[in-house]
């Protein structure tokens, strides 16, 4: 059991490098540093909009609207950063058919586009 949650440990690694690599070329994203919250995420100017959480989970921003159609489609649930406290503009992808990539550039396009 410990060696199937490593390998989808290193799995969600590997998938998250390869956004990372697809998203570098915007010169307005970076990756977080330090620790805690948002450590490893992928900001655009400065706020984070992609990341694998603790778990290890992929998670994403996107619009409440579209968060809500992909939860109905069944790619993902809500971002709960504590038991029963989802965020309403927080998604987990779940699903294997998912292109994180494709859903991270969506999520930085929405983040960036919103006022500060």
């Amino acid at each position: 059991m410990v060696s199937g949650m490593n390998a989808k440990s290193a799995t969600a690694e590997q998938e998250f490098s390869k956004v990372i690599k697809a998203l570098f070329q915007d010169r307005n994203v970076t990756q977080g540093g330090g620790k805690g919250f948002g450590s490893g995420a992928l900001k655009v100017n400065g706020k984070i909009f992609a990341m694998l959480d603790s778990k290890n989970q992929f998670v994403v921003k996107l619009p409440k609207k579209r968060v809500d159609e992909l939860v109905t489609s069944k790619i993902g649930i809500r971002f709960e950063p504590r038991p029963g406290k989802p965020i309403k503009e927080w998604l987990v992808v779940t699903a294997s058919r998912a292109d994180w990539a494709k859903l991270a550039k969506e999520a930085c396009e929405f983040v960036r586009s919103r006022k500060p």
